[in-house]
């Protein structure tokens, strides 16, 4: 059996008022539309739901049935309520949840303090974060495990919409002992000979160190594959081989002379951007918008200080 909510609103609307002409004041209808809509109700349902009072009394009452029924309606019509109130909220920004999905270096050095801006702005927010390498968070986006989505890395999928949000230096780094880092600028030689620590595929920082390999005819003769940048550098730090890393995971290295930055000829290539990206069927929901909004203000304060700290 179908129940029409719209006779089932006038029903209890009336039912709540005890009154045919309340009701029609309340909805805004006709009387005669009101007593329409009961008595079809009763008709569809066949069963008797109101009771007119006699000549001279005023009011209507329930019958057993009616009572039932006004049971059931007022816990719907509290149920759409809350409904209502949440989206309400959410489209307001009181309330909701936000899941974000960040390759390792965005996630641990540019996120946070974008984040802390974002959760200060918004504080009903919940907000999620999820961190993989760019290929895993490439396939949460795709998978709806992530609203949108901030990586390193080129990105080949027609599903997603990539943008540029903000530039990423990166650094050749060595062991400040190593024989390389007391060179004024190694040759391409001296730098194959050296052992090369590299990301795990699928990661951002691995493809750009490998697109500047090959644009440079660098072929090292020995790689060695670590699956963070922190274990990266400080394996660089204790001597194992040369890498490249985003200058923010290094900051308090250099500046200790931990590990020591090596020259390139070609400053360009060590500069990637920075992408933000989302799903092109998936349209913005007011919360996703606010959060682009934040993203693209300057750096809140505290989310380049490695960088900072390098350049000067």
């Amino acid at each position: 059996m179908h129940l029409n909510l719209h006779l089932l609103r006038i029903f209890f609307t009336v039912a709540g008022q005890r009154s045919f002409s309340e009701a029609a004041r309340v909805l805004r209808i006709s009387q005669p539309a009101v007593s329409k809509a009961v008595r079809e109700l009763e008709r569809r349902l066949d069963l008797p739901l109101l009771e007119r009072s006699a000549s001279g009394a005023r009011g209507v009452h329930l019958t057993a049935n009616g009572g039932a029924l006004f049971e059931h309606a007022r816990g719907i019509f509290a149920l759409e309520r809350a409904a209502s109130e949440d989206i309400r909220a959410r489209v307001g920004l009181q309330r909701g949840q936000l899941s974000v999905g960040a390759s390792t270096t965005v996630a641990a050095y540019w996120l946070p303090a974008y984040a802390a801006a974002f959760s200060l702005r918004f504080p009903g927010i919940d907000l999620k974060i999820g961190v993989g390498n760019t290929q895993m968070v490439c396939d949460g986006l795709i998978g709806c495990e992530f609203d949108i989505a901030l990586v390193e890395g080129a990105i080949h999928d027609s599903r997603i919409l990539s943008t540029h949000w903000r530039d990423d230096e990166l650094r050749i780094i060595a062991g400040p002992n190593a024989p390389v880092a007391r060179r004024r600028r190694p040759s391409l030689a001296e730098l194959n000979s050296e052992i090369w620590l590299l990301r795990e595929p699928g990661s951002g920082t691995r493809d750009v160190t490998e697109r500047l390999m090959r644009n440079n005819g660098i072929a090292p003769r020995r790689t060695i594959e670590i699956g963070s940048n922190e274990g990266i550098a400080r394996a660089v730090a204790s001597g194992l081989g040369v890498a490249m890393l985003p200058t923010c995971v290094l900051g308090e290295l250099i500046v200790l002379q931990q590990v020591k930055p090596l020259p390139f000829p070609d400053e360009a290539a060590l500069v990637r951007p920075l992408l933000l990206l989302q799903l092109k069927e998936r349209p913005p929901s007011p919360l996703l918008r606010a959060f682009r909004d934040v993203l693209r203000q300057p750096p809140p304060a505290g989310s380049d200080e490695a960088v900072k700290r390098v350049r000067r």
